[in-house]
C-alpha cells in the first residue's frame, strides 16, 4: 500500500517512514503542504498520513483544498493539537480519522489498514479470493489453510488486487503501489511477481486482460 507522509519534523519524519516501511508500507515523505498538494494531484495514494503545522501551506488548508477538489483519499491527521476544539475541527473538515503525537507505530498502522478496509468497502479484517486468505495484520497469506511464503512486493500485488476483486487494475497502478520515487522499475517486473503469485497460489487466481490491466474475480 501506497501512502503519503506530511511531516516537517525531520527526526520524527524519518523514523515514522522508517517504521511504516517496516510494516510494509510504500512509503513517500514530504516535508510541507505544497509539495504534498502537487504530489496529490499526480500521484496515486492510498492514504495520506497528514500534519496540520505544515510550512507553505498548512495541513488544514490542504485537507479542505483536497475535499473541494472532490479527493476522497482517506486522510489521518497526526499532529501534537490535542484540544477537543481542534479534533472536532479536524474531522469535520474532511479528516477519516485524528491521532495526537507522540504515537504508537502498531496504532498507526492498524489505522491505516482500517481506512483501507473502509475505502475498499470491506466488512472484514481478513482479505478472502477462491481458497487464499490474506492477512493485511500479520502479513500472512494461506492458501488452503497453509501458510505461503510472499516476497513484500507479492504481497503488496495480491493484497491490491483482493482489495479491488472483480475490479481492473492497470499494470501502471501496480507499479506507482510498488514503487516509490527515486526507485527504477524494470520493464517487466509486475509482470515478474504476478508469474511468481500464480506458481505460489495458482495460475487462474489472477487474470491478465491483455493491454488493460489484471483483475481477481
Amino acid at each position: 500500500m501506497r501512502i503519503l507522509l506530511v511531516e516537517d519534523d525531520e527526526l520524527l519524519g524519518d523514523g515514522l517512514a522508517a517504521g511504516l516501511r517496516h510494516c510494509g508500507y510504500n512509503v513517500d515523505w514530504l516535508r510541507d503542504g505544497e509539495q504534498a498538494r502537487s504530489a496529490l494531484a499526480t500521484e496515486d495514494y492510498a492514504a495520506l498520513v497528514l500534519d496540520l503545522g505544515l510550512p507553505r501551506l498548512d495541513g488544514m488548508s490542504l485537507l479542505r483544498a483536497l475535499r473541494a477538489a472532490g479527493n476522497a483519499i482517506p486522510v489521518l491527521i497526526l499532529t501534537a493539537r490535542d484540544s477537543t476544539w481542534d479534533k472536532v475541527g479536524g474531522l469535520d473538515g474532511g479528516a477519516d480519522d485524528y491521532l495526537v503525537k507522540p504515537v504508537d507505530l502498531d496504532e498507526l498502522a492498524a489505522r491505516l489498514r482500517a481506512l483501507a478496509r473502509r475505502a475498499s468497502g470491506q466488512s472484514t479484517p481478513l482479505l478472502q479470493a477462491n481458497e487464499v486468505e490474506l492477512d493485511p495484520a500479520a502479513r500472512r497469506v494461506r492458501l488452503r489453510g497453509e501458510p505461503v511464503e510472499l516476497s513484500a512486493r507479492e504481497f503488496a500485488i495480491l493484497e491490491l488486487l483482493m482489495r479491488n476483486a472483480g475490479r481492473m487494475i492497470s499494470r501502471a497502478q501496480l507499479e506507482s503501489a510498488l514503487y516509490g520515487w527515486g526507485e527504477g522499475v524494470e520493464s517487466n517486473a509486475v509482470e515478474v511477481h504476478i508469474h511468481h503469485l500464480r506458481r505460489k497460489l495458482g495460475a487462474d487466481l489472477i487474470r491478465t486482460v491483455r493491454g488493460v490491466g489484471y483483475l481477481l474475480e
